[in-house]
This record gives structure tokens, C-alpha cells and sequence, in this order.
């Protein structure tokens, strides 16, 4: 009877550690049913990992089997994997100078350039850097990109993303800064989407976007998608490319403005499934767009949501939200 009870017991404390996995108060809203295509109906948001100040920057190293992402106030890069968990990856990551500040120090969108080595949107250095080091044996010693266009040193460097020409595309907003738009460091009078050459030089594609953050390929490398996180104006924009990789056709792909009153988030990080659909996150959480701009649904995570990431088959999504890192499965294939 005393054995019996003991399992009763254990049974129970690993049915509580198991649900506080799962994040409570979340779900899929379906306004498609295609959308279970790839995501299940059972579909859960499994807690990863907690504890932080404002995750950002999600990338998945498939040589390494890990998932390292931006803890932007702490100027620091975290990793995750199955058997280990969390743990420090990089600091400092966003800002390597010796004068204290305040602001959004740490560094911002992570991505991998075609050598597979890490590349950095710096919020504190203002610029876009490539880490010296190795993936596997991470070191603060970076190379600049680009930190400046005409002379003038950028913002804050927010998120970027390869095309397959070998060129660079980020986005620029004022975020890093410590007195954001009223910086007086603040040296260009705009906010702009840019692209670093296969040369090297820093050239302007549109400063049209008052707040330029997320940003990616079509899967055809056709089109780029970037988002606006202004209240006033939170949409995301499509383009089309030139022959020279400039940006052409310009138009509202989606617009949240009005939902982001009732809901946390604003137009952020996003991902192109292979498939075509836009995963991006915003007011509520993970939103889900056709290559036409049809709002699937939307993995609501009850938190502002940042950032995420698909792993290299494309069966999981990463999510960094507020001081949260999420993981929903997916049909994978």
C-alpha cells in the first residue's frame, strides 16, 4: 500500500513538471483549416526555456545540433539543446566598448552567412559584425560589415538576412539606441533598409519604412518581405528585386494596426517556411500569411513576440516571446 501510494505520488509530481512545459493560455487560431498542413491540430507551445529580459534573434546550427538566440538587454547569447538546456553562449554580444550605457545593448537578429560562420545585428556597436571565431567555440572578437552608409554611422542594425547572390539585406531602425529616436548620437535622419554588397559597400534600398525590422526571402528569391513595428503603421511590406538585387513594386503585404490595440506585439521577426508561407510574428503572437498575404491563423502566445526560427527540416519552430523561448512541432518531412 505504502510502495502504491509512492507511485501515486510520483506519477503526479511528473504530470505537473511535464504541464508546466506547456504554456497555459495559448493556442492555434485557425482561420484556415489548410493551415494544419503543416502545423497539427494538437499542436502545443512547449515552454524551453524562461527567465530572461527580451529574447530576439532565434537561429538554428544544425552542424551543432543547437539553438543559440539574443537575451538583448543582457548583452549576451544564449544557447538551448535537448540534453542540456540553456546556457551562456556569447558575452558580450552586442556591445564591446569600455564607456557604460543604457539602452538595447546586446545583439539583435543572428544568422549564418554561406561559410557558416555566425553573423550579428549589434545594437550597442551599431553595426552588422561577423564573429571571428567558430560556431562551436564562440569568442567576442568580431569584423565589421557595414556600420555606416555615406559616412554616417547607423542605427541599430536589427535583423538580416542572406539572398542566395551572396548578398547582405538588414534593416535599420532605432531600437539600439539609448535615447531611440531622440538620440543625440543618432547620426542618420532616417530608417532605412540596406543591402552589403558582394564588394563590401553599404547601399540604401528604401528609407520609406519608419520602423524597418524583420526581413526575408521568398523561397524563389524573388521577393523580400520586411516588416514595420510602428504602432501607427504596423504592416509588413513585400518588394519585388531587380536584376541588381534593388528593390522594386513596393506594397502593403499585410496591415496589423488596427488588431494591436487589443493584442501585445507589433510587426517583428519573421521566417518563409519552404513552402511559401510567411511566419511572422506580431499582435498575438506567431502569425501565418499565403505568399498572397491570406492570414491563415495565428500561434497566439499570450506574450510580445519577438522572433522565430524554423530547425533544418523544418519541423519545429522556435519562438522567442517577452523572456520566454518556445518550440511548437510541426509537420516535418
Amino acid at each position: 500500500m505504502k510502495t502504491s501510494f509512492v507511485i501515486v505520488i510520483c506519477f503526479f509530481m511528473l504530470a505537473e513538471c511535464f504541464a508546466q512545459n506547456i504554456k497555459s493560455g495559448v493556442k492555434i487560431i485557425v482561420n484556415d483549416s489548410v493551415i494544419h498542413d503543416i502545423i497539427p491540430k494538437d499542436a502545443q507551445i512547449e515552454i524551453l526555456a524562461a527567465g530572461f529580459q527580451w529574447t530576439e534573434g532565434p537561429l538554428w546550427l544544425p552542424t551543432e545540433n543547437k539553438l543559440i538566440f539574443s537575451d538583448i538587454p543582457s548583452n549576451s547569447i544564449f544557447e538551448w539543446t535537448e540534453k542540456g538546456g540553456k546556457k551562456l553562449y556569447l558575452n558580450p554580444a552586442g556591445y564591446t566598448g569600455n564607456v557604460r550605457r543604457g539602452g538595447e545593448t546586446g545583439s539583435n537578429g543572428l544568422l549564418l552567412n554561406p561559410e557558416g560562420e555566425l553573423i550579428l545585428c549589434q545594437h550597442g556597436d551599431r553595426r552588422i559584425a561577423k564573429m571571428n571565431a567558430s560556431i562551436k567555440n564562440p569568442e567576442s572578437e568580431f569584423k565589421t560589415l557595414a556600420d555606416n552608409y555615406n559616412g554616417k554611422k547607423l542605427n541599430s542594425p536589427n535583423d538580416a538576412v542572406f539572398h542566395n547572390s551572396g548578398e547582405l539585406y538588414f534593416t535599420d531602425p532605432p531600437y539600439g539606441l539609448e535615447f531611440n529616436m531622440d538620440d543625440p548620437a543618432k547620426e542618420l535622419d532616417f530608417q532605412g533598409v540596406f543591402k552589403v554588397d558582394k564588394k563590401g559597400k553599404t547601399i540604401l534600398l528604401t528609407k520609406e519604412i519608419s520602423r524597418p525590422n524583420g526581413i526575408a526571402f521568398s523561397p524563389d528569391w524573388k521577393k523580400l518581405y520586411v516588416a514595420s513595428s510602428d504602432p501607427q503603421k504596423a504592416i509588413w511590406m513585400v518588394y519585388e528585386l531587380t536584376s541588381d538585387g534593388l528593390l522594386k513594386n513596393g506594397n502593403v503585404f499585410f496591415d496589423a494596426t488596427s488588431i494591436t490595440k487589443d493584442l501585445k506585439g507589433l510587426p517583428d521577426g519573421m521566417k518563409v517556411h519552404r513552402n511559401g508561407w510567411v511566419f511572422a510574428t506580431g499582435p498575438g503572437g506567431v502569425l501565418i500569411f499565403t505568399p498572397e498575404g491570406r492570414h491563415l491563423g495565428t500561434i497566439f502566445t499570450g506574450e510580445a513576440t519577438a522572433n522565430c526560427a524554423f530547425n533544418d527540416d523544418f519541423s519545429v519552430l522556435y519562438i522567442t516571446a517577452d523572456d520566454y523561448l518556445l518550440r511548437v512541432k510541426l509537420k516535418g518531412e
